[in-house]
Order: C-alpha cells, then sequence, then structure tokens
C-alpha cells in the first residue's frame, strides 16, 4: 500500500481492527507498519509514540461504544433505560474486545475533556441515572457502581470465567434488575450523612 495513502485515521482504524484480532497488547507502531508495508517512521507523521497510538484508539472506541449506547437508550427511561444501556456496552465489549479493552486505560482528563464523545458519554449516563431522582454526589457512586459491575462482568464473560452451569445471559438479566432496584432505592447523601 502506497506511503500516500496512510491517514492518522486508517491507522488508527488499522490499530483499533488489529487490536479486536490480536488483543490491545498487540498493538504496536511496528505491527501497524508491517500491515501497512511500510516503514515504522512512516507511521511517525500520523502518530507521536505508541502511548499515542493507544490513546487514540481509546477515543475512537469510546466514541463507537457510546454511538451505540445512545441509539439503544434513546427514547427510553428508567429500567427500560437501563437495560438498554447495559445491553449494548455488553455487547460492544464482547464485539469488540480488543477496542473493549482500549477504553480502560486512563486517558489525561484534558483529552477527555477536549473529546466530544466522551462528553456525550457522561451526559448519556449522567442524564439516564437522574432520571432515578439522583444529584450529586450520588450520581458519581452510581457512575462508579455501574462502570465497576458492566466491567467486571464483561471482563469475566470475555476470559471465560464463568463456569457455573447458569445461563450467563440469565445471570446478567438478574444483575441488571439489581442494578434497577439499586438505583431505585438509592441511599440518598444529605447535608453529608447517610440518609436512607
Amino acid at each position: 500500500m502506497p506511503r500516500a495513502g496512510l491517514t492518522t485515521g486508517r491507522v488508527v482504524a488499522a490499530a483499533a481492527d488489529l487490536a479486536d484480532a490480536a488483543g490491545f497488547e498487540s498493538v504496536t507502531v511496528s505491527a501497524l507498519a508491517r500491515h501497512f508495508g511500510v516503514k515504522d517512521a512512516s507511521l511517525y507523521t500520523h502518530v507521536r509514540n505508541l502511548q499515542d497510538l493507544r490513546v487514540r484508539v481509546a477515543l475512537l472506541a469510546g466514541g463507537e461504544l457510546i454511538d451505540e449506547i445512545a441509539t439503544a437508550v434513546a427514547g427510553r427511561a428508567g429500567k427500560e433505560a437501563l437495560a438498554a444501556y447495559a445491553g449494548a456496552y455488553r455487547a460492544y465489549a464482547l464485539r469488540h474486545p480488543g477496542r473493549y479493552a482500549a477504553t480502560r486505560i486512563r486517558v489525561d482528563q484534558a483529552l477527555v475533556a477536549d473529546s466530544p464523545a466522551l462528553r456525550r458519554t457522561a451526559e448519556i449516563t449522567y442524564g439516564m441515572l437522574r432520571a432515578y431522582g439522583l444529584a450529586e454526589p450520588d450520581l458519581t457512586d452510581a457512575v462508579r457502581l455501574l462502570r465497576s459491575t458492566f466491567h467486571g462482568y464483561c471482563a469475566l464473560e470475555t476470559t471465560g470465567g464463568f463456569g457455573a452451569p447458569r445461563d450467563v445471559q440469565a445471570s446478567w438479566d438478574k444483575a441488571v434488575d439489581a442494578l434497577h432496584v439499586a438505583l431505585a432505592n438509592w441511599p440518598r447523601e444529605t447535608d453529608g450523612s447517610r440518609g436512607h
């Protein structure tokens, strides 16, 4: 492939595809250079270094993920929105394991602030949770609960961590039901102390 055909977008998209095929840790500048049939140096006009490349994959994947979530939750509220959000999240993680792994890396907060996709993630997530009547600091606590539950479940499922004969989908549905109950009965924080 001619060097002139390379763009930052094409390099990042190829890195995301490589992440899905071989694992996020397999994404290197050298592996991409081999993919495009060029020398490593040819890619440094498009990405600064490996960290820059991986952050760009993370931002791409984060944008894809929130697009799917936004489509799923549109017009829904409460438990229906939560189930749609959870389902879209899990479907993306299972379909794109390498991209999903990229979304878990730490990204500089300045880049997060400049990313329309990541700002949209916060808007959609917090908007869904406000339907449960939550306000800060409970909103942040609830976001952390959802993120850790969804990520933990997906991480275990993608690595074959569920060995019991119980259907994995049935357990997922029950977990979403439990999250709905928790959100609907959230222990509110008032005046610096926990209230019930």
